[in-house]
């Protein structure tokens, strides 16, 4: 009997340390984005995976060098957000997010996302940099140094930052 006892208190303590498993549902099976191994590309299945925020929520979310590339190449970002999402699993707004800070920076993106692999942060880039209060001052900022850097293109062209005078006459 104490045997038995002790054998069924280590199979609770091992299965307490187990992870659980959660069911996939087939729902999100039939969500995720599909590749045609035919035209080598992936395609999404439902309106959802289709598009969640423009080129301007980019210019938001990640700057100005994700932003110029979704511009230039909107074929090959679309393809890499579809490939992220059926790889990680998650909604086309995140897979956004992350294709935006990878674009960005991809040093920093990786080293991100080891560091969630190891338990740490994980951050949140699909609503990164959308607090309105920021929004407002990045873009008086920007508008400032704008309206300052082109200000003083214009003053060199015009030549008013000419050759310096010396204060000593020999």
């Amino acid at each position: 009997m104490r045997r038995t006892l002790i054998v069924l208190f280590i199979l609770q303590c091992a299965a307490a340390f187990q992870i659980p498993m959660t069911p996939v549902k087939s729902s999100a099976l039939n969500m995720a984005p599909r590749y045609d191994k035919s035209t080598g590309k992936w395609f999404a299945t439902t309106e959802e995976e289709k598009s969640d925020y423009g080129p301007i929520g980019t210019l938001i979310r990640a700057g100005p060098l994700p932003f110029i590339s979704r511009l230039t190449k909107p074929e090959e970002y679309d393809q890499a957000v579809l490939k992220y999402m059926a790889a990680e699993g998650c909604s086309r707004k995140e897979a956004q997010g992350n294709m935006d800070a990878y674009l960005e920076n991809p040093n920093d993106w990786t080293y991100q996302k080891l560091e969630e692999k190891k338990g740490g942060f994980k951050k949140d880039y699909a609503n990164a940099n959308t607090d309105p209060k920021q929004l407002i001052l990045s873009g008086t900022w920007a508008l400032g140094f704008s309206y300052w850097f082109f200000t003083f293109v214009q003053d060199c062209i015009a030549g008013k930052f000419g050759p310096v005078k010396p204060l000593i006459h020999f």
